[in-house]
């Protein structure tokens, strides 16, 4: 909606079109008063009448459609549309949903009744599918930066649009950074080395800002090296300087309560005025916290600008920001705005659904396939669709509300018309809950049972099809949600063995609150109430109806069985709950068996937002496919791909790792020496980045590089021909790999440098060429501090995905070898390493600086320093900072190689973030070049350190 236009303002010159846009804002800047531009820094901004401003929010959640805001076209989740590895047609889904945000910015009501819906998107997310048990891994693209990046930069253009001067929305990247974990996300550290930090945490958020596609970003929950995000220096050093470099601006956010976490949760400051302070001076334009109760924000931000921790160039900074966007955004000049005149009619439109249809389609995943599919209906017209997403669909925390729903059974019925025959079982046992001191049944009535692992359960009424759930005014239960989507889940339950094992009793548990099941006392009424087993109610489980019997039953009666199995959205792997595994659940697993036993001709579909370990199906059954919780047309989706008629054109956008790989801890950010990714995991994975199988065949053939060396400023164009050798149509992803061959460092083991998604008829060939710049081999070198490119030998890879290589070339680049890593007369900082064992990586002050520190004080912990040149080195100095005393020695032991050079003591400072410098004569080191070896023990914090020919002439010297 636009400001108001009254006499009195028209003729201001902030309202002047005419005018360049920084005059403008200039102009309003001045007029609004201080407690006006205090107010501005909430994400409820209020009208300013007196200017004929109205009122602002920032944030409408807008991942995969609109979200939040009732009925609109549901997308793919974005781990789908990573799957498509399709940019166009990521660009055109944003380009919709931008689109109903129009819609429902001038034509809803807003959740909150006043004001308008924004027309600041919150998307996309582009954090990497490092660790596929991250709860919120259906809301990233891929585990690849590249492909992220690319991914990201198609759905930021869509949503904003092509006109020069107006957004049809305002992208916004979630969330900055190295966010990928939801157990005790507010208060757990990302640690990122540098070189983790340039190449790949950062890189995909580098390629999308720079690119000026992105108007904005959110800042993450967590911490990273011990400092919270929301007080990065990263945000100005890095995010705005890739932006600047391209002549834009970002906006910037908090998450939700963030701010309030600095000092709450996290204690990283003293009091809020303190820490939101530090918050604008970091970079934060906007702080969504307290809801819609600004005063809280505002009173706090107030106190700052009153005690000097905040200036009004600070505030004055961040409002510019804010206001930049609003003007682009059209908000001051609505006749001229070009994306006014979008109405109500483009939501959920038949064109948006179609476009829905097709981006299900294109995200399907053929993972493996013996000749089952395509279904031929005339050899084999009995289908039977099994499991607890036979015709389901479920809503995510971050989609829509479903306009419509076609399940998988219900979209193969609509395909075959009558040349087929579908028949559905869920294979959920149906059950009574009897109470043991009763004798009643729970809620009078009989439940679907149905696991999503872990013995989570949800329990539907058999009657009404709504989810058993604890009522929270009195704890009672009561059968009463058609849809489980609320941020706190009170619908699942575990039914665990009475430990006194009388008579196969259960006890029923409510997840959310780890209470019992009891019977009250006072009235009888069943309560989640019980504390402890011992004062629970007990239960027969009573089976009316076996699932695994019915579809036994189904499968036989087939000629083909459908399992469609995976997780719910909302359910074990979620915002705020990481999964414990990634096996599937194992009833779900059991009942694919049963099916599998009697019905040989038996396909696997995972519908999930995650990778699982179906090691089993892979060995045992001919055919598994992979989609996505993929919005309203699933099912149509599906049905295509699975009759053949559409291709399964998807690729996997993150490893499916087997069973029995022991994945590394979820908080081990490290992908280089965790071996995270396919970048750098040994271990063979089950299905591997990039897989996806077609129903045409494809060959390969004529690698050319337009030159065999290149400068280390180079490029080379690289060419390959693709044929489609099969009877049918079919896309193909082509991806190219880099490799460096024989690296001083620890390189992965290959990375994708580019991909093309090609689609072409039968016999159709077509010559793919793809620019490789030398930078796409460039890695971080914590010697120089900056990307560079080694000279040496490379191998270019053509590859079906990223362990199906099927042509490579080599590369050599040109250029002056470097020289060993002198260390003597220069300042270097200990996270520049090269290798480590058992540190952490810590803050050196609040606002700035990395260091290093034993994880466990009673262990030590080393750096390594590789080829290192300590010619006419006699002295060693570091910086370091010690708390308290604690128990033990603070010692730093140096070495070069095996041989001792020196030990110094670390005294303590008082503080985490107090410094001194310790120094100490060393003793020669020998003529070459060594490894540094620096080993910590005990609990002190080293930041940096210093060789020099000479003793320092005095502590100020040394400082």
């Amino acid at each position: 909606m636009a400001s108001p236009s009254p006499s009195s303002a028209v003729r201001l010159p902030f309202r002047d079109p005419a005018l360049p846009v920084s005059q403008r804002i200039d102009d309003l800047l001045d007029r609004l008063t201080l407690d006006e531009r205090l107010a501005m820094l909430h994400q409820y901004v209020p009208a300013v009448p007196r200017l004929g401003i109205t009122s602002f929010r920032t944030g409408t959640e807008a991942l995969h459609g609109v979200a939040w805001l009732g009925v609109a076209t549901v997308f793919p989740q974005a781990v789908g549309l990573g799957a498509s590895w399709d940019e166009e047609l990521v660009r055109v889904v944003a380009e919709a949903v931008s689109a109903e945000v129009r819609a429902f910015h001038r034509h809803r009501p807003t959740s909150t009744g006043s004001g308008t819906n924004s027309l600041q998107t919150w998307a996309p997310v582009v954090n990497l599918l490092r660790d596929p048990r991250w709860g919120r891994n259906e809301e990233g693209y891929s585990e690849d930066p590249l492909h992220t990046a690319r991914l990201g930069t198609a759905y930021c253009r869509g949503l904003a649009g092509d006109h020069p001067e107006y957004l049809r929305a305002a992208p916004v990247l979630k969330h900055f950074l190295a966010y990928n974990n939801e157990t005790d996300r507010c208060v757990t550290s990302s640690g990122l080395r540098p070189r983790v930090l340039q190449e790949y945490d950062l890189a995909a958020f580098r390629p999308i800002v720079a690119s000026g596609a992105a108007t904005g970003a959110m800042a993450a929950y967590n911490l990273v090296n011990g400092r919270p995000c929301h007080v990065s220096p990263l945000i100005e050093d890095e995010l705005r300087r890739w932006a600047r470099q391209a002549g834009h601006e970002l906006f910037v956010v908090s998450d939700e309560e963030a701010p309030c976490n600095l000092v709450e949760l996290e204690h990283y400051f003293e009091d809020h005025p303190t820490s939101h302070a530090a918050a604008l001076k970091a970079g934060i334009d906007s702080f969504t916290d307290h809801r819609q109760d600004s005063a809280t924000v505002i009173g706090r931000l107030r106190e700052a600008l009153e005690r000097g921790l905040i200036e009004e160039d600070d505030v004055n900074r961040a409002v510019r920001r804010q206001l930049q966007l609003r003007f682009r955004l059209g908000e001051f000049d609505p006749d001229l705005d070009p994306y006014a005149g979008i109405g109500p009619e483009v939501i959920d439109s038949p064109e948006h659904r179609a476009l829905a249809l097709r981006a299900a389609t294109e995200s399907v995943v053929l993972l493996k396939n013996d000749a089952l599919l395509p279904l031929d209906p005339q050899r084999a017209p009995r289908i039977a669709v099994i499991g607890p997403h036979a015709d389901t669909l479920h809503e995510d925390w971050y989609s829509g509300t479903l306009p419509y729903q076609v399940g998988i059974a219900s979209g193969l019925e609509d395909a075959l018309g009558g040349n087929g025959e579908v028949s559905r079982a869920s294979g959920a046992d149906r059950i009574r809950l009897l109470s043991r001191t009763t004798g009643e049944p729970l809620g009078g009535t009989s439940f679907d049972v149905q696991e999503w692992c872990d013995g989570v359960l949800t329990l539907r009424d058999a009657g009404t099809g709504r989810y058993l759930g604890l009522v929270e005014d009195d704890a009672s239960l009561a059968a009463d949600r058609t849809l489980i989507k609320t941020w706190f889940v009170n619908e699942t339950f575990r039914l665990e063995p009475a430990p006194d094992d009388e008579g196969d009793t259960f006890l029923l548990r409510n997840v959310r609150t780890s209470r019992y099941a009891a019977l009250d006392p006072a009235d009888g009424r069943v309560r989640v109430t019980a504390e402890t087993p011992e004062t629970a109610e007990r239960w027969y489980r009573d089976l009316l109806h076996d699932g695994a019997a019915e579809a036994r039953a189904a499968a036989e009666e087939a000629d083909v069985a459908i399992v469609v199995l995976g997780n719910h959205p909302m359910i074990n792997g979620r915002e705020t709950e990481d999964r414990t595994g990634i096996a599937l659940p194992e009833t779900q697993e059991a009942l694919l068996r049963t099916v599998a036993a009697v019905r040989p001709e038996t396909a696997l579909v995972v519908m999930s937002s995650y990778p699982y370990a179906v090691d089993w199906a892979d060995a045992h059954l001919p055919a598994v496919v992979w989609t996505s919780h993929a919005g309203q047309e699933t099912g149509r989706a599906l049905a295509a791909v699975l009759l053949g008629t559409a291709d399964p054109a998807g690729r996997l956008p993150q490893t499916w790792y087997r069973g029995d790989d022991a994945l590394p801890h979820p908080l081990d950010y490290d992908i280089i020496k965790a071996g995270w990714t396919y970048q750098y995991h040994r271990a063979a994975p089950l299905y591997p980045f990039g897989h996806g199988l077609s129903y045409t065949g494809f060959a390969y053939r004529d690698l050319r590089l337009s030159a065999a060396d290149m400068a280390q400023d180079g490029a080379v164009d690289v060419s390959v021909t693709l044929a489609d050798t099969g009877a049918r149509p079919g896309s193909e992803v082509v991806q190219l790999y880099v490799r460096a061959v024989d690296a001083r460092y620890e390189a992965p083991r290959l990375r994708l440098a580019d991909f093309r998604k090609v689609r072409l008829d039968p016999g159709e060939s077509r010559e793919v060429t793809f620019r490789l710049p030398a930078e796409r081999l460039a890695h971080w070198d914590v010697t120089t501090g900056n990307f560079t490119v080694d000279p040496g030998r490379y191998e270019v890879l053509v590859a079906r995905s990223a362990e199906d290589i099927v042509l490579s070339a080599q590369l050599t680049v040109t250029g002056v070898s470097p020289t060993p890593r002198a260390l003597v007369g220069r300042h270097t900082l200990a996270v520049d390493f090269d290798d480590y064992t058992d540190i952490t990586l810590v803050d050196a002050t609040r606002a700035r600086g990395d260091a290093v520190a034993p994880a466990d004080p009673a262990h030590p912990a080393t750096l390594l320093f590789r080829s290192v040149d300590l010619s006419g080195a006699s002295h060693f100095e570091a910086d370091v900072a010690r708390a308290v005393p604690g128990q033990g020695e603070a010692r730093l032991e140096i070495r070069a190689g095996d041989h001792l050079l020196t030990e110094l003591a670390v005294p303590v400072t008082g503080d985490r973030h107090t410094w001194t410098t310790v120094t100490a004569a060393t003793a020669a080191s020998g003529d070459g070049h060594h490894d540094l070896w620096l080993t910590l023990h005990g609990d002190f914090r080293l930041a940096s350190f210093r060789f020099t020919a000479h003793a320092p002439r005095s502590k100020e010297a040394a400082e």
